[in-house]
């Protein structure tokens, strides 16, 4: 097995259709500009309430990937 180092960094991604668009909308995002991305974790999860209903999910990340 080989060893690696992870960097981490935090994102917040959005979505009007739910929790996991809002964590693809963050990762589609963090791949842009970042390479090896490995792993995320969900760190907190929260809405945004128009005329008393859900208008988009917030869902916070933090995305490992590895070092070169």
């Amino acid at each position: 097995m080989s060893e690696h180092v992870y960097k981490h960094i935090e994102l917040t991604g959005s979505s009007p259709k739910g929790i996991e668009d809002a964590v693809e909308q963050a990762l589609a995002k963090a791949n842009e500009t970042l390479h090896d991305i490995r792993w995320f974790e969900v760190t907190d999860t929260r809405g945004h309430v128009e005329h008393g209903r859900v208008a988009h999910w917030q869902v916070t990340v933090k995305v490992g990937f590895t070092l070169s």
